[in-house]
């Protein structure tokens, strides 16, 4: 009798530049041209960047004035989360009709599992090819997609052949793909994690799986025994279509620096306002409140204070901000605060995975 294991076909598709794709399919005159969404205003943010842009160093999360810096001819446009909305509902119409285990990470990006698909297509490979073929067809935008036997690797894999690419690692590949990998590529794995790995000699897969669980975990902590079994291919999270929303907030980048508490109070006001709002168009309350500084050398702090009870009062939650803000004297002058609710009154019911069995050589 042939041996069976059990595996899951996994799909990550992630459009490629979504947000400045879609300004330049609705705008003719900026295709070509390095585009910028958002960071336009003096003390802007870059929220997308083209390719076009990339090519000169500009990045999502970057500084405006530093990416005009380094693109001179960047075109800055105003974000349109409306109409990215709108596309990526599109988007995910087309992912339900091969199947229903779609989990979204954002507007331009989620995970499919289409080990039992709408289609009975064996081929993962061929369906995420075909998805991509027809997001091209009917909304003028390209795609890249990922495809493994886990979340974790399709991820990584779908960013390896971008843009407009597709990457597939089958299962018996992904042991060695990982020990070959860059640490700095780990899908989870930040600058700060990154740069701590290095000065403990470990640089690609294969240094962190010479390492003990007891060893990572006296480094990392918690991080270190999730670290220890990734590298060993242990995965198992499966694709959620009903994702639980884990925190709401609301943040403000201010013009000038702010160098006093009493200023910062009053910025506050208005951000708790804006995030009671968005709590109650969201349904949902909060026991953790964080309030998020980020300074005027672009280090960030947090300080968060839980409370016995759900929130969503803006009374509550300025009271308990203004608890966090004199807690300890910020460090400098201010560009940003935010203020965000997580430990939130939603609830689910958890379905046992259903095994699937299907045969250890098949076509992916």
């Amino acid at each position: 009798m042939e041996e069976k294991i059990t595996y899951r076909k996994i799909i990550h598709i992630d459009m490629d530049a979504f947000y400045a794709s879609v300004e330049q399919l609705d705008n003719p005159s900026l295709r070509g041209k390095p585009v910028a969404v958002g960071g336009g205003e003096e003390r802007g943010v870059v929220s997308a960047a083209s390719y076009e842009a990339r090519k000169f160093g500009v990045r999502s999360a970057m500084s405006g004035i530093i990416a005009k810096r380094n693109c001179p001819e960047l075109i800055f446009v105003k974000p349109r989360f409306e109409r990215y909305k709108e596309i990526s509902q599109k988007i995910r119409a087309i992912f339900n009709e091969y199947t229903d285990l779609v989990e979204p990470l954002s507007l331009d990006e989620a995970y499919l599992d289409v080990t039992e698909n709408k289609k009975g297509n064996p081929s993962a490979s061929l369906i995420a090819k075909e998805i991509r073929q027809r997001i091209k067809d009917e909304l003028y935008l390209n795609a890249s997609a990922g495809i493994s036997n886990s979340k974790f690797v399709a991820k990584i894999a779908s960013d390896i052949n971008k843009p407009n690419g597709q990457k597939t690692i089958p299962p018996e590949d992904v042991i060695a793909f990982l020990e070959e990998l860059p640490i700095e590529k780990f899908y989870g794995i930040g600058k700060v994690t990154a740069a701590k790995m290095f000065s403990l000699g470990i640089f690609k897969g294969s240094d962190l799986k010479f390492k003990t669980e007891e060893y990572l975990i006296e480094h990392f902590k918690n991080a270190g025994s999730h670290y220890y079994q990734l590298v060993r291919g242990n995965f198992h999270s499966s694709v959620k279509p009903n994702r639980e929303r884990k925190s709401v907030a609301a943040e403000h980048t201010f013009v000038t620096n702010l160098t006093s508490e009493v200023f910062m109070l009053e910025k506050l006001v208005k951000i708790s306002e804006e995030l009671e709002r968005r709590l109650i168009k969201s349904k949902v309350a909060g026991k953790t409140i964080t309030l998020k500084i980020k300074y005027s050398d672009f280090s960030t702090q947090t300080r968060s204070k839980t409370l016995p009870y759900f929130v969503k009062d803006k009374g509550i939650l300025l009271e308990t901000v203004k608890e966090l803000l004199y807690q300890e004297k910020v460090l400098n002058s201010v560009r940003l605060l935010g203020i965000s609710v997580t430990n939130l009154n939603i609830h689910s019911k958890k379905q046992p995975e259903k095994p699937i069995n299907v045969q250890l050589k098949f076509e992916f």
